[in-house]
Parts: structure tokens; C-alpha cells; sequence
């Protein structure tokens, strides 16, 4: 059976904060299976659940900051309004990879957070971008995420960015296995900067990313930070090509 298809809402948040629930009733009246948070413009994380529930939406998993220090209680009072148990950092700066001292710093950190996040029946993962792929002194900082993390801790891999980098991302999905149990798929140009356009419009091998990911991959989400086109339309077109094409499945 195909991997369940979620729509990363930071696609629509322009949307989202003139209309939150007429937006996400759209997502699911497309067809998608559930939805990945980010933030909740005009409404909270306890009537954003209500209305996921009533729309028969999952919530895949929820981006935030790190549960540590000041952000602790927010982050992990949201998961828990959401009933969601998989939490995942969106970004760790190019600043925390300028060397592997600071790389190791950056783990030490998420090792940290990601043990809070066990004790209170959550997984942390982490997000990456195209600077994890990126040599720092002659070696890749993911090798040195994925030897350094605590097993626990898991990978949102955007394979988009992986590409973007110069890597092949069916070689990375592969290469994380099971460590990655969520996959952004998004499409364009793979160049920096360049805005993305539908899923099966632009130059990823979508097929390939996806069968790299079977037997693995429990959700794939949809994500396109700035789009070339009309957003909604191409959130739409996404999940019908991965949908249509039998590499996801929605919620019809």
C-alpha cells in the first residue's frame, strides 16, 4: 500500500493567516491524508486539533523549536493538544555547521532536547536544508548528525534541498533507512533561491525518491516554500500527481 500523503502547512501560511479553517478544509477537500504544523496563525494548537479531527486529518508530525529552555512547555503543551508524537526542528542554522566542533555542539544540543522529548512519550527529529550536504572540513555534516545523534533521534530528510546541494537524494534515503521515517517532497529547479513549482513539474525523480524510501518512509509531505505558480493550485496538483501516479495515498 502507498505511503500516506500530509501537506507541510508552512506552504499555505500566507493563506492560513487570512483564513485558517477555510484554508485547511481546502487541503482536505483536495484529498490529503493529513498535515504537518507549522505555527497557528489566528487560531491555537487546541482548535487547530479539533478541526483536524472533524476534517479526518492527521497530524503526521509538528515543526517548532527545540522543547529546551523557554520554548519547553509551549512546544510540548502543543503536542499534546495535537495527540501528535513526532516533533521536528525546521531548521538548525548554516551557523551551527561552520566547523565540527560547532557540529558536534549542535548535537550535543539536539541530544539534549530529544531526551525531553522521550521523557514526556515524544521523537525529535531534525530538518535539514542544503548545508548539512555541504563538505566542512572533508566531511559532510550529516555523516557527522547520523554517527553522533542518539538513536532516538530521527530524520525529516528535504530531499528538494538534498538535490539542491549537488547529492543525489535516492542515494540519502537510502543511505538513512529507517532514521527517516518522514520525506519532504517538493519540486523545481533544484537551484538556490529559485522558486519551487509542483511536485512532477520540475527536475526531481519523484519516483526514484519515493521507492528509495518504501518499507521506511511512514509519511510523505508535501512542501514547497515559495512557488513559481498559484500555491493552493499547486499544493492540488501535488497531491494529485503522487496520488494519481500510486506513489501516495490520500484520503479517498
Amino acid at each position: 500500500m502507498p505511503t500516506p500523503i500530509a501537506l507541510q502547512l508552512y506552504s499555505v501560511r500566507d493563506a492560513l493567516a487570512e483564513d485558517f479553517a477555510g484554508v485547511v478544509k481546502k487541503v482536505a477537500d483536495i484529498g490529503y491524508a493529513g498535515v504537518e504544523t507549522a505555527g497557528f496563525p489566528g487560531t491555537t494548537p487546541t482548535k487547530a486539533a479539533k478541526l483536524f479531527q472533524d476534517l479526518g486529518l492527521a497530524v503526521s508530525s509538528a515543526h517548532g523549536p527545540l522543547p529546551i529552555g523557554e520554548h519547553r512547555n509551549e512546544v510540548l503543551d502543543a503536542a499534546a493538544a495535537l495527540d501528535c508524537k513526532r516533533l521536528v526542528c525546521p531548521s538548525l542554522g548554516p551557523d551551527d555547521y561552520q566547523t565540527l566542533d560547532q557540529i558536534k555542539q549542535t548535537c550535543d544540543l539536539v541530544n539534549e532536547a530529544s531526551a525531553i522529548a522521550v521523557e514526556n512519550g515524544l521523537a525529535l527529529g531534525i530538518h535539514n536544508h542544503w548545508w548539512e550536504f555541504e563538505p566542512v572540513e572533508g566531511r559532510q555534516p550529516y555523516q557527522v548528525l547520523l554517527e553522533r545523534l542518539e538513536p532516538a533521534v530521527f530524520f525529516q530528510i528535504d530531499t528538494y534541498w538534498v538535490k539542491a546541494a549537488g547529492i543525489d537524494p535516492v542515494e540519502v534515503v537510502k543511505d538513512f533507512g529507517d532514521r527517516a521515517p518522514l520525506l519532504h517532497i517538493k519540486d523545481g529547479p533544484a537551484v538556490k533561491g529559485e522558486p519551487q513549482v509542483a511536485v512532477g513539474d520540475g527536475v526531481m525523480d519523484i519516483p526514484a525518491v519515493v521507492q528509495a524510501g518504501e518499507g521506511s518512509t511512514e509519511w510523505l509531505i508535501v512542501e514547497l516554500d515559495e512557488c513559481a505558480t498559484d500555491m493552493l493550485k499547486a499544493v492540488e496538483e501535488s497531491h494529485n500527481y503522487l496520488v494519481g501516479e500510486g506513489l501516495a495515498r490520500g484520503n479517498r
